[in-house]
Parts: structure tokens; sequence; C-alpha cells
């Protein structure tokens, strides 16, 4: 037993000294597991990933969504991602940046999406969350909402619905709240 300790030291001695004495960092299973999510990515092409904190830093990343269709089509959207070092058995905590007209996305940018929730598991990855939140833009869910004026009027008046959000991503008032013109919108 004690042997195999002194082979593990002697495994990092080297690889300090491959990196010039710096110590090399010990991932996180959760690290891991993200590292391999992102590298299996298969996104729409509507979506699009990036670290703004620099590759050393995977756990906390951004998501701007691009819907080609359905009410939101022309917006640009941004999401938050932060994922835990226990990440898979925590789902990741996601936040919208865009202030958006949206029955499942409140105007503090929380997202009432089911897996990022209740339905999470750990076979679930990035991939699914971030087609999940496409989804939500294609198909607003008035079922299960965080903004309740938005979905009572999906629910009962589409049309008005429709002219809030285009509304909205034009850069307009929708009752009494201003939301700020959506990149992307001309």
């Amino acid at each position: 037993m004690i042997k195999l300790f002194k082979v593990k030291e002697k495994q990092r001695e080297l690889a300090e000294n491959a990196s010039n004495g710096v110590p090399i960092k010990k991932q996180s299973a959760g690290e891991l597991r993200l590292h391999k999510d992102i590298s299996e990515l298969n996104l729409p092409k509507s979506c699009n990933i990036t670290f703004p904190n620099g590759k050393d830093d995977l756990m906390n990343f951004e998501v701007s969504i691009r819907p080609d269709e359905g009410y939101y089509l022309g917006g640009t959207f941004l999401f938050s991602f932060a994922v835990s070092p226990i990440y898979p058995h925590e789902a990741p905590k996601v936040k919208c940046r865009t202030k958006v007209y949206h029955p499942n996305i409140d105007l503090e940018g929380n997202v009432c999406l089911n897996i990022l929730r209740e339905d999470w598991k750990p076979v679930l990855n990035i991939n699914t969350v971030i087609y999940g939140l496409y989804h939500l833009f294609t198909e607003p869910n008035d079922e299960d909402p965080l903004n309740h004026d938005a979905a009572a009027v999906l629910r009962d008046n589409p049309k008005l619905f429709e002219s809030n959000v285009r509304r909205a991503m034009a850069g307009g008032y929708v009752g009494p709240t201003f939301f700020p013109r959506s990149k992307g919108m001309p």
C-alpha cells in the first residue's frame, strides 16, 4: 500500500518538473465531466458558447441563443452558466443575462426549466440544457411560468403575446417594464 502512494507522489513530482515546478492543479470530478461534455457539444447553429474567464475556467461560461423560428426569431439571448464541482450530481446554475418578456424567464433572469430543477439527473449534460433553453424560445410554456403575466397573455391572447415580444425585443415598454433592444434586431 505504501508503495502505491510513493508511485503517485513520484508521478506528481515528474509532472511538476515537466511544468517547470508549477504545481499541477488537480481537477475535480465535475471539471473532468464538464470538459468531456464541452468536447462533445453538438449545438444548433444558432447557439454559441464562450468562456469569458478564459480556458482555465471551464466551470463558468456563457451561451448565446439566436432562435431561428417562433416568437423570438431575430433576438439574441445570453445565458451565464455556473457549474458546481459536484456536477453532474447537481444541475448547473443558469441565468438569463438578457432582459426578456418570456413566460419561463423572470425579469431577474431566473429560468424555469424542469431539467434545471426537479428533473435533473446526472445522465443529463450541458448539451441537453442548451437544447432545453433553445426549446423555451421556440415553444414557450404557459403552464409552468415564472412570469405569470406573460404566461396569461400567451395562453389567452397569442397575437397580443407576439406583439408584446416584438415590442420588448425592439426596445420598448410592455406594461410598466422597459426592455432594452435585443442584439440582432433591425
